[in-house]
Parts: C-alpha cells; structure tokens; sequence
C-alpha cells in the first residue's frame, strides 16, 4: 500500500464526491495523499515502526508543494476542487482540520470566505459549485451536512467563535426527535434529505463539539 501511494497519489481520480465526470486531480485526493505519508512519518518519529524517514519527507514535502501550487488560484484567493479549475469544493475545508496548512494561513482565511459567499445558501454549505458538465448531475440538491461541521471547525479555528457556535446550534436544530441527521438537509422544504442516519454527519457533528467544548475548557483555564 505504501509503494502504491509513492505514485498512485499523482493519478487522477473521481474524488471524494465520485464524480460522473472524467477524472481529475482533486486537491481534496491529493491533500488526503499528503495527510498518509504525514501520519506515516509521525508514527515512525513516535518509535511505533522503521521506515526510511529522509523518503517519505520528501514526498510529504513534494505533495505540499504541488497542492499548494496547483490547487490554489491566486485569482479567486482559494484553493479550488481540481487542478486548474475554477470551482470551489468544501473539502478544502478540510485543510487546517488535518493539519496540511494552519488555520490563520491567509490561503486558508481566502477558501473559508469563498465559500461563505459561494457555497453557502440559507445558512448551510453546499458540497462544491455545482456544474452538469463537470459532476454530471442537475442542479439543486440538498446541503452535504458534513461540509457545515467542516466551517463551523475552521470558524473555531480561526477564532471565530460565536460564528462557529451559530453554524453548531443551527446544525443541531435539524436533527430528528432522536438526534439523529441524515446525509443532506433541505433548508427551503427543511427536511432531511438522503442516507438516514448518516454516520459522516454524526462523526462531523462529534468533531465540532470537541472543538468547540475544547476551546472553552482553554478560555476557563
């Protein structure tokens, strides 16, 4: 498996969406690609395996910089879905959640604004800027409800707090007389659309609770 990423993280692919389109080189791919050799790196410095450290570095290290290279447009101040694209892609959000650049990264601060003007409608994140000719699909699903918890963490991240608890509480508004979430939400019809239950939406929802009782526990110590 590791050999396979040495190169395979180079080909192009359908993305986390499994889009009906050609394939493409998705920054979102290619950024989880860097986040297997960067895990892989911080297990060995932690003693848990041998590895030959000065090659996987220089991978990782080879993975950033195409990313940050060809994944982002200097035009629009964000990273975009695909290489040489210009749409935008909500996975991107991921980026400062896995550790592939910081939070306050002013490329970051620039993806987080584009898709709070673009992506964003009636209070929730669409998953990328839709197009038939790219993802093969008509125009107007649901909100993707992961990709809400994903900028309710970078609005905690940035120190965006009262945001992030808004996009939280909003979040939990939706959810059935058990908690539970679907897949997608329809703000207009507001009702729950898609796989139900949805695991993805609860590990979101998880995760931004985490972050945000985390950052209170530090703002009481």
């Amino acid at each position: 498996m590791l050999e396979f990423l040495e190169t395979g993280w180079e080909k192009p692919d359908e993305g986390i969406w499994e889009m009906r389109g050609p394939r493409r080189h998705f920054v979102h791919s290619k950024m989880m690609a860097w986040v297997a050799v960067d895990r892989l790196i911080r297990s060995a410095e932690k003693g848990g395996f041998t590895v030959e450290m000065a090659r996987w570095q220089k991978l990782r290290e080879a993975i950033h910089e195409q990313v940050c290279r060809q994944g982002f447009d200097a035009d629009m101040n964000s990273f975009v879905q695909y290489y040489g694209g210009k749409y935008l892609d909500a996975s991107v959000l991921m980026m400062p959640l896995v550790g592939f650049l910081p939070p306050d990264d002013p490329r970051v601060i620039g993806t987080v604004k584009a898709i709070e003007t673009h992506l964003v409608k009636n209070g929730f994140v669409g998953r990328y800027t839709q197009d038939p000719a790219v993802d093969g699909l008509p125009h107007g699903e649901g909100t993707f409800l992961p990709c809400s918890f994903w900028l309710a963490d970078n609005y905690e991240l940035q120190g965006r707090h009262e945001d992030a608890v808004r996009m939280f509480e909003r979040l939990l508004e939706i959810r059935n007389d058990v908690g539970l979430l679907s897949e997608e939400y329809d703000p207009v019809a507001k009702r729950q659309l898609g796989n139900f239950p949805q695991a993805f939406s609860h590990v979101g929802l998880v995760n931004t609770a985490f972050n945000l009782s985390r950052s209170s526990r530090h703002k009481s110590d």
